[in-house]
Formats: C-alpha cells, sequence, structure tokens
C-alpha cells in the first residue's frame, strides 16, 4: 500500500538509523489453526505450525516496535491474517509483549478501515502491547489510490507520534481492559501448578507474576492498582467455582 512507504519515508526522516525488517504473512506458507489447543495445554511451542510461527515471535520480540499494513476485507482484518492471529490466541491468556508499541495500517476503498484496525488493536493489546497507534485510511478507489494532502498529513501526525513515543522509551500506564485478564487468568491460575486432571500452560506461566497487579517496569496509578487487586479477588472466589481446561 502507498501509505506504508509514505509512513516508511516519514519515519526515515525522523531517524536513518532505523532497520526494518519485514514479513509477508503470504510468503510463509502458514497452514490453517486446527484449534487443537495445544498452545494453551502445553505451551505454543508444542503448536504443530509453530517454526513458522516462532520466528515472526522472535522478531516481534527482538523489535522496538512493529508496524502492521492490513487490507481491509469486509470490514475486518483479511482471512490470511485472521489465520495468523489465531495462532497466536494463546497470548490472550498468556501476554507478553508489554513493552511494544504497534502503529496499525489499514486503506480502503469504501468503509471499515477503522473497524480492520480496531480489531488488530484489540488481539495486539490482548497479546500485551503496551500501545497501538491507529491509521485507518478511506481512499475512494479499489485500483487506483494516490494519496491525498489530507491523508499525507495524517500519515505524517500519527506516524510522528509513533516515532516519538517509542524513541522515549516511555510505558503507559494499562488500560482497565487490559487489567482485567491479567488478574482474572493469574488469580485462577496461580494455585494450580502442578494440577493433574486438567494440566495447562497457564497454571506454570502465572507463577512468574504472582502478587503482581501487572507486569514488571509498566507504570500503575494507585487506583489501578486497586482495580487490579479488586478483580484478582473475583479471580480468586472464581477460582473455587472454575477450572480453567482444555480437555479434549
Amino acid at each position: 500500500m502507498a501509505l506504508d512507504r509514505d509512513s516508511k519515508k516519514i519515519l526515515y526522516k525522523c531517524d536513518k538509523t532505523i532497520v526494518f525488517n519485514k514479513i509477508h504473512i503470504a510468503d510463509i506458507d502458514l497452514p490453517f489453526c486446527m484449534g487443537c489447543s495445544n498452545c494453551f495445554r502445553k505451551g505454543h511451542a508444542t503448536c504443530p505450525h509453530n517454526k513458522k510461527i516462532q520466528p515472526i515471535m522472535d522478531m516481534i520480540e527482538e523489535s522496538d516496535a512493529v508496524i502492521f499494513s492490513v487490507p481491509c476485507f469486509q470490514g475486518h482484518l483479511p482471512g490470511i491474517l485472521k489465520n495468523f492471529t489465531d495462532h497466536m490466541a494463546f497470548m490472550l491468556h498468556r501476554p507478553r509483549y508489554f513493552t511494544k508499541k504497534a502503529l496499525i495500517i489499514s486503506t480502503t476503498g469504501g468503509v471499515f478501515a477503522d473497524s480492520t484496525t480496531k480489531a488488530l488493536a484489540a488481539a495486539l493489546t490482548g497479546w500485551g502491547f503496551n500501545k497501538c497507534y491507529q491509521l485507518p485510511i478511506t481512499a475512494l478507489s479499489w485500483n487506483d489510490y494516490k494519496p491525498t494532502e489530507r491523508d499525507l498529513k495524517k500519515t505524517s501526525n500519527i506516524t510522528k507520534k509513533f516515532y516519538l513515543d517509542v524513541k522515549s522509551g516511555k510505558m503507559h500506564v494499562p488500560s482497565i481492559g487490559m487489567l482485567i485478564p491479567f488478574n482474572l487468568f493469574q488469580a485462577m491460575c496461580v494455585g494450580n501448578k502442578g494440577e493433574k486432571e486438567y494440566p495447562t500452560e497457564d497454571n506454570n506461566f502465572w507463577s512468574n507474576y504472582k502478587g503482581m497487579r501487572y507486569a514488571p517496569g509498566i507504570p500503575m496509578t494507585p487506583l489501578k492498582r486497586i482495580f487490579g487487586w479488586v478483580i484478582y479477588l473475583v479471580g480468586k472466589k472464581l477460582s473455587k467455582i472454575m477450572v480453567i481446561t482444555y480437555k479434549k
């Protein structure tokens, strides 16, 4: 997409030392997620397609930030990208990219570019991403789009905000929507390590965060800490009547 190149030019103007590593999901020939739930039960390394997924996960981990260029298909993510996010769905239970920030770009010839970027931003937030900048553009053209001055200005403003935020190293206080699953899953899993009947990697993972209201190094306001603690207590009550299981 044209705006990909424009954003890249803007970032180079901000900092000529930036190094880009690019992945086209179509090029990795990723099979469909089979819903086997191995990633949930035994860990993502046991996914039958891990050899294709792990290098991308590693690239995200090693990057300062990530740019996602997303076509808009019927007001949502295209199937090939949805398949990729399905492979990463275990991170909704075991988030990890707490210090990462993303820029999500989508253009459409009609409507719903914004719903496309929102859908991916919701997934990335669930994976732990600290901040997601969204750049939805309505192109009003299916095959001959040339960015307007208004689109270029919008692209410049959002891309620069993204760059300056990444460069600052500042971490943002997590939203309530991020605190709820973090504290809920922790409370329901942290005491279940060694579970025999319904073993799950969730139980092993959350023991690493025992007593924490959010990931270390991420700032928290006193009110957010209290909120996280309340959700944790709710999770503890739920853990007495619910078991997180992926029994087949």
